[in-house]
């Protein structure tokens, strides 16, 4: 029997018919003879609210804070009690919500009385999203003849204490996967637990980061060496682009580890961008589908995709960006001097996503808008330093990019009624990237796909369902 990892997003459990789908799925996979192990997101918009929850509280408004989570408490237990509908199961499920939730509120009330969120706190209060969409969602599958088993996801997925974006810890993972999930797996039970959720070796709460429980999935998958992992999220797969800013965005049928990574960190929102790493080291190939339409083959994400046609298999937006200008005339050959640039990004913790270089100045651009103000007192003392905001980058992802005569051309073509801040193409074999204005950024998209994906490969792209959709009805 294969094992799969099966990561459903918040979407795919936002409410009693997502999660009415969900176990739909499993079945499914059940029925085909595999093991799945369910990794769940909090119920869709939950984390945002436990987060709005802990400021309120940490800026002394109690009374606010205790209402969003009296909300939240209403939601779940709704949720539940529409799900399970055995009195004795839902009775001790309306129970464990209960108790959750008294939980949560000594928390907030804590916060209000120290006006002060420390990330360890603020890691503790958002766990409680994936802690009970988890409960909720065995309980459900259990109804439904699923032999389904709760796992806590903070006894299998261990991490530093690197709070609000901690870093696993990959050996103690697979041996706790081996301990709590191995036995449940071979009685052909299904393990359900919360993604994004972890905790240290001395059980402190601590989280991934926003997104991670793709992440988690990942992990899962990389610690039982699945033979594959499954993201379910709400659309059909990796797209050519976001098919809200262009309608004729295509489904990538297959792609490569390295092309999907370089997406998923430059803007596409379907992966988090962690999630390949696990998946890389086993060579487990990974499945984006969509669990609104089950029956679409999604996207595949394999070590060695199959030769395109076409020069770019996607186009990728990450908005939201600055652009940093460090000035010194005298010092930019100066031995060290870029050293200590990067020292300054690093004290702060603050990545770059491209560098640009002249015999005056050194361009990068960030995404850390709240760090600003401190980088720049600090570059300061080396030269002069101005930022600007509200700029995007740009990202195509295909394969030997940098091999194809004339591409560069092709593209600064396509968008030459654009104004091109910054521009990065040699570093990298399969993405070129360049930085403009944020209000840009969609008509550049329009115009780069209209140029690119006319005549694209069906070997690689769903040319079917672009056909199927422009056909005049009968």
């Amino acid at each position: 029997m294969s094992l799969v990892v099966m990561k459903f997003g918040g979407t795919s459990v936002e409410d009693p018919a997502a999660i009415n789908r969900t176990a739909s799925i499993v079945a499914g996979r059940v029925a085909a003879g595999k093991k799945p192990v369910v990794v769940v997101s909090a119920l869709a918009k939950v984390t945002d609210q436990l987060l709005r929850a802990a400021a309120c509280a940490a800026a002394g408004d109690r009374t606010g804070s205790l209402a969003i989570s009296s909300r939240l408490r209403s939601r779940h237990r709704d949720t539940a009690a529409a799900l399970v509908k055995d009195p004795q199961a839902g009775a001790e499920l309306g129970n464990h919500i209960d108790e959750q939730f008294n939980a949560l509120d000594e928390i907030l009330r804590g916060l209000a009385a120290i006006l002060e969120l420390t990330p360890r706190i603020s890691d503790l209060v958002v766990s409680y999203g994936e802690r009970l969409s988890s409960r909720i969602v065995a309980a459900a599958m259990l109804e439904r003849g699923i032999a389904a088993a709760h796992v806590d996801a903070r006894d299998v997925v261990i991490t530093d204490a690197q709070f609000q974006k901690a870093v696993p810890l990959d050996s103690v993972i697979e041996k706790r996967a081996e301990q709590h999930l191995k036995p449940l797996l071979d009685e052909g039970k299904v393990p359900i637990m919360g993604g994004f959720i972890a905790s240290t070796e001395e059980g402190i709460t601590t989280t991934l980061g926003r997104g991670g429980s793709d992440f988690t999935g990942a992990l899962i998958g990389g610690a039982l060496s699945a033979d594959a992992i499954e993201i379910w999220t709400d659309v059909n797969g990796i797209m050519t682009c976001d098919p809200r800013v262009c309608p004729d965005a295509l489904r990538v049928k297959v792609i490569s580890f390295e092309e999907a990574a370089e997406l998923a960190y430059f803007g596409a929102k379907v992966l988090h961008p962690a999630t390949i790493l696990p998946a890389v080291k086993k060579n487990i190939p990974v499945l984006v589908l969509n669990s609104r339409n089950p029956d679409n083959e999604g996207t595949r994400i394999i070590s060695l995709a199959p030769h395109c046609k076409s020069p770019f298999k996607s186009i990728a937006v990450k908005k939201k960006l600055s652009i940093i200008d460090v000035v010194a005339s005298r010092m930019l050959m100066t031995h060290g001097y870029l050293r200590e640039i990067f020292t300054i990004f690093d004290k702060h913790q603050c990545p770059v996503d491209m560098v640009s270089t002249s015999e005056v100045s050194v361009s990068l651009t960030v995404d850390s808008t709240d760090k600003l103000p401190a980088i720049a007192a600090d570059l300061s003392q080396l030269a002069d330093v101005k930022y600007e905001g509200r700029k995007a980058l740009v990202c195509m992802v295909g394969e030997d990019i940098r091999g194809q005569q004339g591409i560069a051309a092709q593209v600064f073509n396509a968008v030459r009624h654009i104004n091109v801040r910054m521009i990065s193409q040699g570093a990298s074999e399969i993405n070129m990237s360049f930085m403009i204005e944020e209000d840009d950024a969609d008509e550049a998209v329009r115009s780069l796909h209209a140029a690119f994906f006319k005549d694209p490969d069906p070997e690689v792209f769903d040319v079917e369902a672009q056909k199927l959709a422009t056909q005049p009805a009968s």
